[in-house]
């Protein structure tokens, strides 16, 4: 199941992922993966030694990036750039077991998250108002994460990440990026996006922008790293 991130840019998001690898080496998995690389990505900058559990895996994945790279496929995992707008608490396992016995009174529990009466109210009510105001239901977003790699190491890479930023399509939105050394003195660059499903495809941006001309000056080829929905 994939898992989500929010707000890595924030404190409280910072502390949500310290909690997360309190128990864990990795982000999903006993070995690194396209997860750490996605999570690693979303970090504008290594993060204060104040998280202990973060500041160690950052490291970690820092240093396997220099020496080998991560190739596991991971679970997959998303990140959002804001904290939910309501905290839902998980229900102690006991719980969970205590539900068969429960059984009889099922009629006035909700155990599966079902909709009651004017939640459903609510919402066909919410639909009627879209439908009157004709609005369009909001198209799903993913989020990606690509490895652009440049000729050799004479290219300039900063003018390789303007040029891949230079690609504005309505449905697109670039985010955090940096270079990862890949031997010889050649860094790559790891880049993340967001884009609208419906308006943007990762296979022609890649093909029809990002290798042609003129950014094929600087880009010789593009790799998707991480697809995630969001």
């Amino acid at each position: 199941m994939a898992v989500v991130f929010h707000g890595l840019g924030s404190d409280a998001g910072l502390k949500k992922l310290d909690e997360y690898l309190l128990t864990r080496s990795y982000i999903t998995g006993y070995q690194a993966s396209k997860d750490d690389l996605v999570v690693h990505a979303a970090l504008s900058k290594a993060p204060s030694a104040e998280y202990v559990n973060v500041s160690r895996w950052y490291n970690h994945i820092k240093a396997l990036l220099r020496i080998s790279g991560v190739s596991g496929d991971g679970a997959g995992v998303t990140i959002k750039s804001s904290a939910p707008e309501e905290e839902i608490a998980t229900p102690p396992a006991a719980d969970a077991k205590a539900a068969p016995a429960e059984e009889e009174d099922d009629d006035d529990v909700d155990l599966f998250g079902e909709e009651t009466e004017e939640e459903k109210k609510a919402a066909e009510e919410r639909a009627a108002a879209v439908k009157a105001s004709g609005k369009k239901k909001e198209s799903g977003k993913s989020s990606v994460l690509l490895d652009v790699k440049p000729w050799d190491d004479e290219t300039d890479m900063k003018k390789l990440e303007e040029a891949v930023r230079s690609v504005q399509l309505e449905g697109l939105t670039w985010g955090a990026s940096k270079l990862v050394p890949v031997g010889y003195g050649i860094k790559k660059m790891t880049i993340m996006l967001t884009i609208v499903d419906d308006l943007v495809s990762v296979d022609s941006l890649i093909e029809d922008y990002l290798t042609a001309e003129p950014i094929n000056e600087h880009v010789q080829s593009c790799d998707i790293v991480a697809f995630n929905k969001i």
